[in-house]
């Protein structure tokens, strides 16, 4: 896989991945979208919820 030089918007993570899968680039944009609006959360639910340990 290779970053887009043409079809990017920040760093053309997305474009190159699109074109890699032979995807829309919109389509792969909402999806890293998405996946972070969830993922995000999760992540800070369980930091706080999830006890920590002293054996690592």
């Amino acid at each position: 896989m290779r970053r887009a030089t043409k079809d990017r918007l920040i760093a053309g993570v997305c474009g190159g991945l699109a074109r890699q899968l032979g995807l829309p680039p919109l389509a792969v944009r909402l999806s890293a979208v998405l996946i972070a609006s969830v993922a995000i959360p999760v992540y800070i639910v369980l930091w706080v919820l999830v006890p920590t340990t002293t054996e690592f």
